[in-house]
């Protein structure tokens, strides 16, 4: 095995979020540092886009802000990622949905994907 990754193996601070792929509405909560003051702000978004691997994982968010585009990626192990909470799940036939940038109206809307929970 190579050193970096040996490196990144025992160093990595693992988090625990939910299982969240392209097409799914989440809202990331993180920490923002104004002078001495920490807040936490919220992004809601449509997941574009998840790539990496291991520490360098990263995934792709697209909100509408008015009549604006608004992207943001966010590193899956940033010590100022607090929580991820996914809204919706979407059904999209992409790993990537980088198409969804040209769409307007009704064709930007994702259909939902129903989840059945197993009953013992």
């Amino acid at each position: 095995m190579d050193l970096i990754k040996i490196v990144e193996k025992e160093f990595a601070v693992k988090k625990e979020f939910p299982e969240f792929g392209a097409g799914d509405t989440i809202t990331v909560f993180y920490q923002i540092k104004e002078g001495t003051k920490v807040r936490i702000q919220q992004f809601r978004g449509v997941v574009l886009q998840r790539r990496g691997v291991g520490s360098t994982e990263t995934f792709t968010i697209r909100k509408m802000s008015g009549s604006f585009g608004v992207e943001r990626i966010f590193p899956v192990n940033s010590p100022f990622v607090d929580k991820i909470v996914i809204n919706k799940k979407g059904k999209v036939r992409r790993a990537r949905i980088f198409y969804f940038r040209d769409l307007t109206g009704k064709k930007a809307k994702i259909k939902e994907r129903k989840i059945i929970k197993k009953s013992l």
